[in-house]
């Protein structure tokens, strides 16, 4: 079997799917982010008492609209690509955001789609600021 040579064109569509991601982070823009998730995406997070908690995209989205913006109460904008992991037409982003009073890291798994990457599956934690 031999491994296909990334492109960079393809890392490139990433980073810039990352940055669209920190810029609707920091903005708070429900509609920034439903650019870059796929409408059948879910949001999933470790619940209380060790659950699982798996909310589908749109619910996620009515949430981020109800949510103060890091921009408007004059956060410090700190974000950060850890890594870009990428198999054919599949891709895993691990990303590190501030988002007050938390940091916040996503894993984001990404398949492309009608010529584009887009977001199918977001895992995150939070933890308070240090």
């Amino acid at each position: 079997m031999t491994t296909p040579d990334i492109q960079l064109p393809e890392i490139d569509g990433l980073a810039a799917l990352a940055q669209t991601y920190f810029d609707a982070a920091h903005d708070m823009d429900a509609g920034k982010f439903a650019s870059i998730f796929h409408e059948a995406a879910f949001v999933t997070r470790r619940g209380e008492n060790d659950t699982v908690v798996v909310t589908p995209v749109a619910a996620w989205l009515d949430t981020v609209r109800t949510l103060k913006s890091p921009r408007g109460t004059g956060a410090e904008r700190k974000d950060q690509i850890l890594s870009i992991n990428l198999v054919r037409d599949m891709a895993l982003l691990k990303l590190s955001l501030r988002i007050p009073p938390r940091e916040v890291t996503d894993l984001l798994s990404c398949l492309f789609l009608d010529g584009r990457w887009l977001i199918v599956q977001k895992v995150f934690c939070a933890e308070p600021l240090r």
